[in-house]
């Protein structure tokens, strides 16, 4: 059954990006029609994303401190893993946030259709549904959010079930004895966690010569050290050259930087090396939308397409990250809504939820050391932290990139305990331009943990109470 239906805006994709654009959208007093392959909004980043990782993360935080405690003089007996009811509480936190987020739409008057969207002109989309129907829907102006999915290298390719990528092993239809993962990025690292906390023998292969390659090496050096006692194996500057299936698993034949090779087995592997962007199959060749040469939507500081009723945001364009598309999915409703804005954030957060977390914004040093950038950086271990002590977790840092002319922050990182919460008041200090003597002198409660974004700053002055560092002259 066909239905001609009109919109001012359609919104292509529900995920952090494009319910936040709808939603902004209908705010402003805009007529929203949103489509989703879902039968809710929220997108990979809640259904098979950001969300269920958390739920089981959380859980191999507990198990992991658990075991830890008996250093604290309390013993517990080890877990017994009831997989059935831990993956019904990963489905009821995914079924309560997507279902409120249909209650939202609703509430907001959010015109919502299940079924996948392609353009049959530079106004008006073809909407195939998923009960059967199709629909034709004219619109004034349209925001492409259709995000991302894993990336899948020829090698890895076999059509089996013992080789997963990050959807797959979110399933948890097994916790098998052994895992290889290969990619050692936020994800592969995250997931990696969650198995090894629930009993898998786990081990990493990355072709870079370290785990999480954007993040400066100091903040990487506490979680690499932790992960070598979590994990069975990590090999770095290495690559998988093949694999073969078997019988009770599969054989990974590995080549290192020196041109050294060997043969592994393991139960399973989570193939975790990127995500390509879902820009096929949108029937972009009916309207002026470019792409460069890795399938990404070129867009300007507006989110405009080259088609001008045409705006896209999000893993799409290159982003990369549910916040950031959040945050460009409100600037490009405001945009149709006729608002003077664009996309222009001096501090974007990056956030690693392993244990410990690791997190970072604005400029980091590797990034300053690559343009010639002068800085100064102010480091304050977690040795030092008397919160951080209480916790028996004194592996942590925090450090401030600090312009040495003016004492701007620049940039921030830290690893540690909790990182993720923390990192947003160094967010809100790059963006507001801050200085080092506005951290330093806001007072901070003791004992926390976000003191050591204050001593940071303190240390920077050479007046840190807890760590002798004079300030160098000169």
């Amino acid at each position: 059954m066909s239905e001609l239906e009109t919109t001012q805006v359609a919104v292509i994709g529900a995920g952090p990006g494009g319910y936040v654009a709808a939603f902004k959208a209908a705010d402003l007093g805009l007529d929203v029609t949103l489509i989703d392959l879902d039968p809710n909004p929220g997108g990979v980043c809640l259904y098979r994303g950001c969300i269920p990782s958390k739920a089981l993360l959380h859980i191999a935080k507990l198990i992991t401190e658990t075991r830890e405690a008996a250093e604290w003089g309390v013993s517990f007996g080890e877990p017994q893993i009831d997989l059935a009811k831990l993956n019904s509480f990963k489905d009821r936190v995914i079924a309560r946030m997507t279902g409120g987020l249909g209650q939202l739409a609703k509430a907001r008057k959010v015109r919502f259709i299940q079924g996948r969207a392609s353009f049959d002109s530079p106004t008006s989309l073809k909407i195939d549904g998923t009960d059967g129907s199709w629909t034709d829907l004219r619109f004034e102006h349209a925001i492409l959010a259709t995000g991302s999915r894993p990336t899948v290298l020829p090698i890895f390719d076999i059509d089996s079930d013992r080789v997963m990528d990050s959807t797959g092993a979110l399933e948890l239809a097994e916790i098998p004895q052994s895992m290889l993962v290969v990619g050692g990025g936020i994800v592969g690292l995250e997931l990696g966690s969650v198995y090894a906390a629930l009993g898998t023998s786990v081990s990493v292969v990355e072709m870079l010569p370290g785990l999480v390659p954007p993040a400066d090496r100091d903040l990487v050096k506490p979680l690499h050290a932790r992960l070598e006692k979590q994990f069975e194996e990590i090999h770095l500057s290495t690559k998988v050259v093949g694999i073969k299936e078997k019988a009770d698993g599969i054989d990974v034949e590995f080549e290192d930087g020196a041109g050294k090779s060997w043969t592994k087995g393991y139960s399973k592997l989570l193939v975790s090396i990127g995500r390509r962007p879902n820009s096929e199959g949108l029937g972009l060749e009916h309207t002026a939308v470019q792409l460069n040469e890795a399938g990404f939507v070129q867009v300007d500081l507006q989110r405009r397409t080259h088609e001008p009723s045409i705006l896209a945001i999000g893993d799409l364009i290159g982003s990369g990250l549910a916040h950031t598309a959040s945050h460009e999915g409100a600037v490009a409703a405001e945009v149709i809504a006729g608002k003077r804005v664009a996309f222009e954030p001096n501090a974007i957060p990056n956030v690693v939820y392993t244990d410990p977390e690791i997190a970072w914004c604005g400029v980091t040093e590797a990034e300053a050391e690559r343009e010639g950038r002068t800085i100064e950086v102010a480091k304050f271990s977690w040795g030092a932290s008397g919160r951080a002590t209480t916790v028996d977790r004194n592996d942590g840092l925090t450090k401030l990139i600090i312009d040495p002319e003016s004492g701007r922050i620049l940039g921030a990182g830290i690893v540690g305990v909790g990182a993720g919460e923390l990192i947003a008041e160094a967010v809100l200090a790059v963006e507001m331009a801050a200085l080092a003597s506005d951290l330093q002198l806001t007072i901070h409660p003791h004992p926390t943990l976000s003191e050591t974004v204050m001593e940071a700053a303190e240390v920077y002055y050479g007046q840190s109470p807890h760590i002798y560092a004079p300030k160098k002259s000169g």
